[in-house]
C-alpha cells in the first residue's frame, strides 16, 4: 500500500483537481481513495493501479455529487418554510445528517425500490398508491419496501 501511495497519490490527486477545479476537495477525494482501498483490503497486486485509483475515485465523486444535490434541495426547502416555522441551525445539521445516511443506506438499490421506500415514507402512500405511481403491482410494492428496509437495518447495523 506504501508503494501504491507514493507512486500514484501526486497523480490521483493532480487527476481529480484537473476534473473538479478545486485543490482542495481533490486533495480530501485522493485520501478518500486510498482510505477506501485500506478498508477494502484490496490485493495490493494491482494491474492497471490508474485505472483502478480512477475508478474508486470517480464513485467517491459521484457520492460526493448526490450529497451536494441532497444537501441543496433540503436547504432550497428550508429557505421556503417561514421563519417561525424553520429549524434551528442544530436540527438543520441534524436533520441533513439523517438525510445523508438514509441516502448511503440506500446506495446500490434500484431506482425503484428507492422510489417506492422515500414515497411511503415521505409522503406516506398506501402500497396501492404507490403501485399506481411506479405502474407496478402492490406485490412489487411490497417486495420493494422489505427489500429497501433490509437494506437501511443492515446499513444501520453496520
Amino acid at each position: 500500500m506504501h508503494t501504491l501511495y507514493s507512486e500514484h497519490h501526486s497523480w490521483l490527486q493532480g487527476w481529480l483537481r484537473r476534473r473538479l477545479g478545486d485543490g482542495f476537495v481533490a486533495a480530501d477525494l485522493a485520501q478518500d481513495t486510498f482510505l477506501s482501498l485500506l478498508h477494502g483490503g484490496v490485493e495490493t497486486d494491482i494491474r492497471e493501479p490508474r485505472a483502478f485509483l480512477s475508478t474508486i475515485a470517480r464513485r467517491l465523486m459521484a457520492h460526493r455529487h448526490r450529497r451536494q444535490l441532497l444537501e441543496t434541495e433540503y436547504l432550497d426547502m428550508l429557505a421556503q418554510l417561514p421563519e417561525p416555522l424553520a429549524p434551528s441551525p442544530e436540527a438543520q445539521m441534524m436533520a441533513l445528517e439523517a438525510l445523508q445516511q438514509l441516502d448511503r443506506a440506500l446506495d446500490g438499490l434500484p431506482p425503484a425500490v428507492k422510489e417506492a421506500f422515500l414515497l411511503c415514507q415521505l409522503e406516506e402512500l398506501s402500497y396501492a398508491e404507490i403501485a399506481e405511481r411506479l405502474q407496478v403491482s402492490t406485490s412489487s410494492v411490497k417486495q420493494y419496501l422489505s427489500r429497501a428496509n433490509r437494506q437501511c437495518l443492515f446499513a444501520l447495523a453496520v
